[in-house]
């Protein structure tokens, strides 16, 4: 690796395993230490796939020190505002800066939307829209304290910049961080920090498991002319962990300076029709 990240400090939710874990680990192999959130622990009911644990926190502790770097864990919860700001500021108190934030962590849960309950709605958008506002804000002071501007990379979705069927609730969970990054990068900007969105397709995470996928098929065949809404171009049709993290790391290096209040997919060209 480049080390393009070198002695830089990145606080990243949603830690503990698929795409938060590649985040962190790659931007440890580029030089970054990590300051590392995830719940580890249950979900709300609406939720089909297994929740992340604290052995699976402890994994992405281990792969990260393997690559020399340091790194601050915690378990908690997006939804607990004052939570995230003690994490930080442990964190800078004891790596010294914060550079980057990745506001990872997020849910989802297949329903139709006369399925989606008034509970399940709230989860969605509490872990999702707020969850990653909460990030933020625990966050940014941070950056801006150091004086060095910096990077936060807000995870939307394919349905953040389209849809996604059946999941009404994620979808407007999606736009919300579409936008939050635009009105961020907006009043950020003169701290040079930049903010942007990264919107991925299917990716091979437990949020993306078979069961996962099971459910949307049993919707589609209902309404078969809505199973072909995120098809992509490439012949490529779940992206690894990696491959986001590869675009996360860019996006918080120098090499896109320039880059603010873009939204940028990595979903094999499914949202362009």
């Amino acid at each position: 690796m480049t080390g393009r990240l070198a002695d830089r400090v990145a606080f990243i939710t949603g830690a503990a395993r698929g795409q938060g874990r590649a985040h962190a680990v790659r931007m440890a192999r580029e030089g970054a230490d990590i300051i590392a959130v995830d719940i580890a622990g249950k979900l709300p009911s609406c939720v089909r796939y297994d929740s992340a644990t604290p052995e699976d926190l402890a994994e992405t502790v281990r792969l990260v020190e393997a690559t020399g770097r340091r790194i601050i864990s915690a378990v908690t919860d997006v939804r607990d505002f004052d939570g995230l700001r003690d994490v930080v500021g442990d964190g800078v108190a004891k790596l010294g800066r914060l550079d980057i934030i990745v506001a990872n962590a997020g849910i989802t849960a297949p329903q139709a939307w006369n399925e989606i309950t008034p509970e399940s709605f709230r989860d969605v958008m509490d872990i999702n829209a707020t969850g990653t506002w909460n990030t933020v804000m625990a966050g940014a002071q941070k950056i801006i304290d150091g004086g060095r501007g910096g990077s936060v990379i807000l995870i939307s979705s394919a349905a953040g910049m389209k849809f996604q069927p059946f999941m009404v609730h994620y979808t407007a969970s999606k736009h919300a961080i579409t936008g939050m990054a635009r009105a961020f990068a907006a009043e950020l900007g003169v701290h040079s920090i930049r903010v942007n969105s990264v919107h991925p397709g299917p990716v091979n995470t437990a949020m993306g498991s078979a069961d996962m996928a099971g459910a949307l098929a049993n919707f589609t065949e209902t309404s078969p002319h809505l199973a072909n809404t995120l098809t992509p171009f490439l012949p490529i049709w779940v992206a690894e962990p990696e491959d986001i993290a590869d675009t996360v790391c860019w996006l918080a290096s120098d090499e896109s300076r320039n880059i603010t209040a873009a939204a940028i997919p990595v979903d094999q060209g499914s949202t362009q029709y």
